[in-house]
């Protein structure tokens, strides 16, 4: 069967890594937690680290962080659901907002829940996801600062998030003179400007990233300790606090080229056949995962010299080559992932989750 582990140590390792790079930064930061998908035992492990505050894009994940622990701060990352306002202001102490009428909403709903809940205004800085446009921010800011039971506690932007707009520093500079651009105009404080992801790291790196930024919210970089500018490990982090664990449940011989007429499999490939595969034979493994938990391409495998052949909704083919690499039924293979491959498993209710040291 397989099943998917968290190594806690790994995890803590990274968690500490970070938490220096912060503090040597004078920068606050959340762990974002919606790769878990709610999973109560990973949220533990997150909750044990020490965080003061968890961020997620799913609101039932932010209610299960405040059952296992009601003093962590809890951020709602999306601009809210008009049906999921009352959860939010619930369950979420605070929340990303680009409308007015969600804002209103909220503020609505928190006087009814005797609550304040917490604004931060996201700028479109270029992603064109999320965002209130800069030319608009300050008559935004002017109407949602006298709704009551609302306090804007910061701003923030997302890059990288659809289009694939990097960061820079010209960026990061422009979002914090809009904190400034704020307070100056309405006499205010705006605590937070929150413009760091996983993805602005590696500029704190190179000491790219303009003081006035204070926020960081991450979650890929804490779990796969990955530079996503270069693509590469950082120095001194572990990228494998996750790893899947999948079984053999078959393991034979076989021709390399399939016999009979080909047509569009059900996933809607066709394949082409090498001509020089004709007559070549391989010792083919399948594993007891399939599309239905994973697309292969965001699988690697901890042995490189395995390959993957193809995957129908079950099972997945691996090519061992011309031995069977002394490999049996009921034989672990290993394999990391990729954030978008952890994503997919974790939201898998048919692989088990385990936490190991």
């Amino acid at each position: 069967m397989a099943y998917l582990t968290l190594n806690k140590s790994k995890l803590q390792h990274n968690y500490q890594f970070l938490n220096n790079l912060f503090r040597e930064n004078s920068i606050d930061w959340a762990i974002v937690s919606k790769l878990l998908c709610g999973n109560e035992k990973f949220l533990q492990e997150i909750i044990n680290l020490g965080i003061s505050e968890i961020c997620d894009s799913r609101i039932s994940n932010l209610k299960k962080v405040k059952s296992l622990n009601p003093d962590v701060e809890t951020v709602y990352i999306k601009p809210p659901a008009k049906r999921s306002i009352s959860k939010i202001v619930k369950y979420a102490d605070a929340s990303f907002n680009t409308e007015y009428e969600t804002i209103k909403w909220l503020s609505e709903e928190a006087v009814k829940q005797n609550r304040q809940h917490k604004v931060i205004i996201m700028i479109e800085l270029g992603d064109l996801r999320e965002g209130v446009m800069g030319e608009e921010l300050m008559d935004f800011y002017a109407s949602v600062f006298k709704l009551p039971n609302i306090k804007v506690t910061g701003i923030g932007s997302n890059l990288n998030c659809l289009y694939g707009v990097m960061p820079s520093t010209d960026k990061l500079v422009q979002l914090s003179l809009y904190k400034q651009l704020i307070e100056t105009r309405f006499n205010v404080k705006i605590p937070w400007v929150t413009g760091g992801t996983s993805v602005v790291v590696p500029l704190l790196f190179k000491h790219q990233v303009p003081v006035g930024i204070n926020h960081f919210r991450v979650g890929e970089i804490l779990y796969f300790g990955n530079n996503l500018f270069t693509g590469e490990l950082v120095e001194g982090m572990k990228h494998d606090v996750f790893k899947l664990y999948t079984e053999i449940i078959e393991i034979t011989e076989k021709p390399k080229v399939p016999i009979g007429v080909l047509d569009e499999n059900p996933s809607g490939e066709t394949f082409k056949i090498n001509e020089e595969d004709y007559g070549q034979s391989s010792y083919r493994a399948i594993i007891d995962i399939g599309l239905l938990d994973i697309d292969p391409d965001y699988l690697i495998p901890e042995d490189d010299d395995l390959s993957i052949s193809g995957a129908s909704s079950d099972m997945l083919i691996i090519d061992l080559g011309e031995t069977d690499r002394d490999m049996k039924v009921g034989d672990l293979v290993a394999f990391n992932l990729k954030y978008m491959g952890a994503l997919s498993i974790l939201n898998s209710n048919y692989i088990e989750k385990k936490v190991v040291d």
